[in-house]
């Protein structure tokens, strides 16, 4: 399962070793899959080869609690990739798996689409395998996310919900710098009851603030 030696394909834009001129880049993440890399994490667009490792790493109970319920087999988390790769290809959405240091598959999942086109307005989502809560990595790979959220995409505004039951994962976007701007009452639909959601943002004017805070989870 782990290959510490792994580099990226020559499909594959790595976003941190070398900036790239930025009209290239904002030409380029829907027709190559983007890479983002830190010390301790690589974020990289899923693969079909991925199908069983995300299927172990999230159908347990404690990880969808709070989240739209994920593909219960292999076959289903297949269609779920392939489904996120064509719509990246449209520039509608990204989807990365989460590879700690020295691991080739992933052990989580981020997910940024559009709200508004032109991703002026950008919606992200996450979920990580029970056994790496409390590693730090979410610190350590959402600010990477972030960044490209804003950096590449060009979004003014990024947006995640969380239920209001889910203090790991409200407390994670906290800890980013999100704000809790409101509460969506009964906005999520989960084992035939609809629960609250909080809506937490980022702008851009904020992220700017606070990214040196992050930076060096970055790096």
């Amino acid at each position: 399962m782990k290959n510490r030696n792994q580099r990226p394909g020559p499909d594959e834009i790595d976003r941190i070793s070398g900036p790239l001129p930025s009209a290239v880049i904002l030409e380029s993440w829907q027709h190559i899959s983007p890479v983002l890399r830190g010390s301790r994490v690589t974020l990289r667009e899923v693969r079909a080869a991925d199908a069983i490792a995300l299927l172990s790493a999230i159908s347990a109970t404690e990880v969808t609690r709070f989240i739209s319920p994920p593909p219960d087999s292999v076959e289903g988390f297949e269609q779920f990739i392939a489904l996120a790769r064509r719509r990246r290809s449209t520039g509608e959405a990204v989807c990365f798996g989460v590879l700690p240091a020295g691991y080739d598959t992933p052990v989580g999942l981020f997910q940024v689409r559009r709200i508004e086109p032109q991703f002026r307005v950008a919606e992200w989502g996450f979920a990580v395998a029970r056994e790496f809560w409390g590693e730090g990595l979410f610190s350590a790979a959402a600010p990477l996310v972030i960044d490209w959220v804003f950096e590449t995409l060009g979004a003014l505004r990024l947006e995640a919900r969380s239920a209001i039951t889910n203090g790991r994962g409200n407390g994670a976007l906290r800890k980013v710098g999100a704000v809790q701007e409101a509460v969506l009452r009964k906005s999520l639909l989960r084992e035939g009851e609809y629960v609250d959601q909080v809506l937490w943002t980022l702008t851009i004017e904020q992220w700017q603030r606070l990214r040196s805070t992050h930076r060096a989870n970055v790096h």
